[in-house]
């Protein structure tokens, strides 16, 4: 039950002050750490079979650091007071979720477009994805927008609450650390084909019952706001698993049926075009309203699994299960 209210306060403070610039943030020092293990380990090691197993100490060491460092500072403070642990906990989990700073991103994406400017839409979007953005017009500036809201919504929210709910904010930060891992290292190029396998693939695992837990419960707040449910749902069904990655797909084909939208297409990375999977049918054309939908959906996504975390815990109290 503890664990629940410490859940729902640290979505609260994040939904209120989001990650401020003046605050030090863990996924920053995970981020220098792992820099720096890459610059050891490619100093010490030039075999690809050599960077291969090195690839497996990055998690070891970076996701498993997390967590003892949140493990040891937690207990400090327990020993010290244990209010003060409670608290600590509470921003530490704070840290791991971004949902203001999703709908800040996707927001100012959608008020460039508002303002009928291009060029500021597209700098917008190359802040928060990949691809390139210098040429591309309204409806793929949406699509993308679009795709990174709905594939964060797992990746920010969903999965660090359902790890914090596990095994607090030491298990909520060692997710984070595997997902940064994931976004630093976890390419199937030339550089990170050897070194970041084993960081892509714990990636995947990790966020394996959150992504269909996350389509699940955007099916239900479609059918809440009154989009279309029973197409998110055939959507999911249909499209999911045609994405390249074995959860993203999940997010997006739940959004694209419930808005009636395509996702998926043509993107170009570093001028390089390149086809991915569509999600949902083309029913109508994508419009900027599509991003803020896609974060109202985010919103309900989010505060569903809040409350689930609620009602079970109380469930469990009342049943004498936990105290």
């Amino acid at each position: 039950m503890t664990v629940s209210l410490i859940i729902l306060a640290a979505y609260l403070l994040d939904r209120l002050i989001g990650d401020p610039r003046w605050l030090p943030h863990p996924v920053i020092g995970m981020g220098h750490a792992i820099s720096a293990l890459e610059k050891v380990i490619r100093r010490q090691v030039r075999s690809d079979r050599g960077l291969k197993r090195a690839g497996i100490l990055l998690p070891l060491i970076v996701a498993g650091g997390s967590f003892a460092l949140a493990w040891a500072l937690l207990h400090l403070l327990v020993w010290i007071h244990p209010w003060l642990s409670v608290g600590a906990e509470m921003v530490l989990i704070a840290t791991t979720i971004a949902s203001k700073g999703l709908k800040d991103a996707g927001m100012a994406v959608y008020r460039a477009l508002q303002a009928d400017d291009l060029a500021a839409a597209r700098r917008e979007l190359g802040m928060i994805v990949g691809r390139d953005t210098q040429q591309l017009e309204e409806p793929e500036i949406v699509r993308g927008t679009v795709e990174t809201v709905a594939e964060n919504i797992v990746d920010a929210i969903i999965s660090p609450l359902f790890y914090a709910l596990i095994g607090g904010a030491p298990l909520a930060l060692a997710y984070r650390a595997v997902n940064t891992l994931d976004s630093m290292v976890g390419y199937k190029n030339e550089k990170y084909l050897h070194l970041g396998w084993a960081s892509a693939r714990l990636d995947d695992v990790a966020n394996y019952i959150p992504a269909r837990l996350t389509a699940a419960m955007l099916v239900v707040a479609a059918w809440m706001y009154k989009r279309d449910a029973a197409r998110s749902w055939r959507t999911v069904k249909r499209d999911a698993r045609l994405h390249p990655s074995p959860n993203s797909g999940f997010p997006e084909s739940a959004v694209a049926g419930a808005l009636g939208i395509r996702l998926g297409g043509y993107n170009v990375y570093h001028g390089v075009r390149s086809f991915r999977a569509y999600m949902g049918d083309w029913i109508r054309p994508l419009e900027s309203k599509d991003i803020r939908h896609t974060i109202q959906l985010m919103f309900a996504v989010s505060s569903m699994f809040v409350g689930l975390c609620l009602l079970g815990a109380a469930g469990c109290f009342a049943l004498g299960w936990v105290r």
